[in-house]
């Protein structure tokens, strides 16, 4: 409404979206590398204020113009929030030798994000009547500076890392060491370990050290490259929530009844995210099965052409919500080497790319069915990930003194 509002057309704003889109797309995975070499608490701080810059942009050059700056500002805050809060919390818990209530805390995160989500959506009307978009513009801002001042506030660990990651790391640094002074491997092993070796290989060393040690671990652990293309196959399958309001008005559900319908998932999706931490030690197979119910579920509701379809929509999509929180927390579990943040932006590489995929089955498929039967068809990939389900998902993370033995090493 506020682009629309100051004169941009659809094709005006639909390009905006692909500048956040692509944005977000192409800085994913370099960010991810990032936050693997710096700290990635103050990294969260730094996309914090840049989101709030984007916001402020929109409000104080209200053109396309800033608009558009606003939008790249909004994908770089994601990308560089994106895999490294994730990255921070399963170390912080790894230290404490807690890394089996990884799913649990942040599925309740999430759950508390969706109903926030609820309540900033409730409240946009309210504001925008007492103080129109200057007004949102500046909450908008100010909710930004809360979320940094948040996120300066959270603790931030050693990373975890096997003995023999962390090993590669050392033998990178000294070989860096040995060939800039001239000096022989044993000689660049006694003065350049620690801190010094550290220095010793660069910023741009490190980081493209953790950019390839992350990738390596994508490329030649099966069960990590497993886990990464089921996170990025689900993370995908999220893009749906995008067509449910064009769902609704198909189906004949009046303006003011679609609100309502649409926060009914939201809700859901809040649930199956505080369930997921009970969740996370099911069995692989009795969650495949969830996954396989909340297809059917969706296909069901989508087709049933009525206001009542929403309730199995709603139901399927918080057990997909479960099922991906599990996929993500299992998928943390199975990293070890230190480019943890890395690795985590390579599935939210993926998962970008399927959103795409799902987004031009949708503009392709109107072209011939009607959306109810777009969403009814698109549930089949959903299927068939299922299928996969018990093969790619890792076992979750050893308790008691596996966990404390992980976390030393």
């Amino acid at each position: 409404m506020l682009f629309t509002d100051h004169g941009l057309s659809a094709a005006e704003v639909s390009t905006l979206f692909i500048i956040w889109s692509t944005t977000a797309f192409l800085l994913e995975m370099p960010s991810g590398a990032w936050a693997d070499v710096f700290s990635r608490r103050k990294l969260l701080v730094l996309g914090s204020l840049i989101g709030g810059l984007g916001f402020a942009s929109w409000i104080v050059v209200p053109s396309y113009a800033g608009f558009a700056v606003g939008f790249v500002l909004w994908g770089i805050s994601s990308a560089l929030i994106s895999g490294t809060f994730e990255a921070l919390v399963y170390d912080e818990l790894s230290a404490r030798g807690a890394a089996d209530r990884y799913a649990g805390l942040i599925g309740r995160s999430k759950a508390a994000a969706l109903v926030l989500n609820l309540v900033a959506t409730a409240l946009a009307s309210p504001l925008y009547q007492l103080g129109g978009y200057p007004l949102v513009g500046a909450i908008s801002v100010l909710t930004c500076l809360v979320h940094a001042a948040v996120a300066l506030s959270l603790p931030e660990a050693t990373r975890v890392a096997t003995a023999d990651e962390t090993e590669e790391v050392e033998e990178a640094r000294i070989a860096h060491a040995d060939a800039k002074s001239g000096a022989d491997t044993k000689s660049g092993a006694d003065t350049k370990s620690g801190a010094g070796a550290e220095d010793g290989l660069g910023v741009l060393g490190r980081y493209f050290l953790m950019l390839r040690l992350g990738l390596s671990e994508v490329s030649t652990s099966g069960t990590v490259r497993k886990a990464v293309g089921l996170v990025a196959l689900l993370g995908g399958f999220l893009a749906f929530d995008e067509y449910f309001p064009l769902l609704a008005r198909e189906i004949g559900a009046s303006t003011t009844l679609v609100p309502f319908l649409i926060a009914g998932t939201v809700a859901a999706q809040a649930i199956g995210g505080a369930l997921a931490g009970p969740a996370y030690r099911m069995r692989s197979s009795f969650l495949a099965a969830g996954l396989a119910l909340s297809a059917g579920l969706l296909a069901w509701g989508a087709l049933s052409g009525t206001a009542p379809g929403f309730v199995p929509i709603a139901v399927g999509y918080g057990v997909m919500q479960l099922v991906i929180i599990v996929a993500e927390a299992r998928l943390q579990d199975a990293i070890t080497g230190p480019a943890r943040a890395t690795v985590t932006s390579v599935s939210g590489l993926f998962a970008e790319v399927f959103a795409v995929t799902v987004y031009a089955g949708f503009a392709l498929g109107s072209i011939w069915v009607s959306l109810p039967v777009l969403v009814a068809g698109l549930t089949i990939p959903v299927l068939l990930t299922a299928f996969i389900t018990p093969i790619a998902l890792p076992a979750p993370a050893a308790v008691g003194s596996e966990v404390e033995e992980r976390a030393e090493g």
